[in-house]
């Protein structure tokens, strides 16, 4: 696994008391050579200081972190070749892009003309040609990012971490950003570890998303498995709005969800189970549904967001049928397609 990340039995402590709360709690995972791992999980979760124990910036309380197959568990941040990208961008405000771009190879003692030549370089593969001599405050958010990310390659690190760094973007920016940094990491192999509590962001950038939750991993996996194949209740309502209803597996395999019928795509053991149900899965007005009875409606001009009544409680929904609006108080039906349907366990 040269130049990859390796967790073993990694945990993390705050303060010198034994008896202090962990922040991790015995981690274990790789993130292989020349692929993008996301970190995902709410507030809290031990995602940050999972990354600052990549970076050198926290040591574990025990475990071992392994980087190209050295072990790296006691070194600092210079001992590590890893560039972090923060969330604020932490340019220097008094130095021109330039400047910025090249500040880490001018500490490492690298010749004033090669500086030059590596950020010119670096700039040019993240489209800022000509910005040389702008200052920080000249530039937009997104021109401001593409340099802290210019900065951080410039340096050539054998890992690159990035820690939210689209949180301070708008909507579109956020987008085309996320985009060019997974078409660097792709086009350049580079092996990245990056912290997001933002579900579209990681599936959008993925090879592989570990989802945490009270400093232990929830689940890991492509971002299709996590999406499609939720473990655990909480893994269900984390990734994409996914309302969890209570539900009976039957002797035959299929699964009882008040008067709806659905068939899991694996084997569930009889018994109470829960069904996590993402708000584009229901399909509006076909015989035989659930009866539903339409609280409120809200046009996001792409498509429609429902709130239903039904005997299983509330019902969120996502339609798609522009030609077709529903008004409040509309009685209809709801059924259930195939995709994002998961049974997860989970007493009734």
């Amino acid at each position: 696994m040269t130049n990859g990340i390796e967790f073993r039995n990694v945990t993390k402590r705050y303060g010198t008391d034994p008896s202090a709360p962990l922040a991790v709690k015995g981690i274990s995972f790789d993130v292989p050579v020349g692929t993008l791992t996301t970190i995902l999980g709410p507030s809290g979760c031990g995602k940050t200081t999972t990354l600052r124990m990549i970076a050198g910036l926290e040591s574990p309380t025990s475990g071992s972190i392994i980087m190209g197959g050295r072990d790296v568990t006691t070194l600092g941040p210079a001992e590590r070749n890893v560039s972090m990208m923060f969330q604020s961008y932490a340019l220097f405000p008094h130095m021109n892009v330039i400047e910025n771009v090249g500040y880490g190879l001018k500490m490492s003692g690298v010749k004033k003309d090669e500086i030059a030549r590596r950020a010119r370089d670096t700039l040019k593969g993240v489209g800022l040609v000509g910005f040389d001599e702008r200052l920080p405050s000249e530039l937009s958010g997104g021109q401001q990012q593409r340099v802290a990310l210019a900065r951080a390659l410039v340096l050539e690190p054998a890992v690159l971490l990035f820690d939210e760094p689209l949180s301070n973007l708008d909507a579109r920016l956020r987008r085309e950003m996320r985009e060019e940094i997974r078409s660097l990491q792709q086009r350049l192999q580079l092996t990245v570890a990056y912290v997001t509590h933002d579900q579209s962001e990681a599936l959008a950038v993925s090879d592989q998303i570990i989802v945490m939750d009270h400093g232990v991993i929830a689940q890991r996996g492509t971002p299709e498995q996590l999406y499609g194949r939720p473990e655990s209740e909480f893994v269900a309502g984390f990734m994409g709005e996914a309302m969890v209803f209570p539900a009976t597996a039957h002797a035959d395999g299929q699964v009882g969800l008040g008067p709806l019928t659905l068939t899991p795509r694996h084997a569930v053991a009889p018994g109470a189970v829960k069904v996590a149900v993402r708000p584009e899965a229901w399909l509006i007005g076909l015989p035989g549904g659930l009866p539903a009875t339409l609280r409120k409606a809200a046009y996001l001009g792409g498509f429609y967001e429902y709130g239903f009544d039904t005997v299983l409680g509330p019902v969120f929904v996502v339609s798609n049928d522009l030609a077709r609006p529903l008004a409040a108080g509309a009685e209809t039906t709801l059924t259930l397609g195939t995709h994002g349907v998961s049974v997860v366990p989970g007493a009734a």
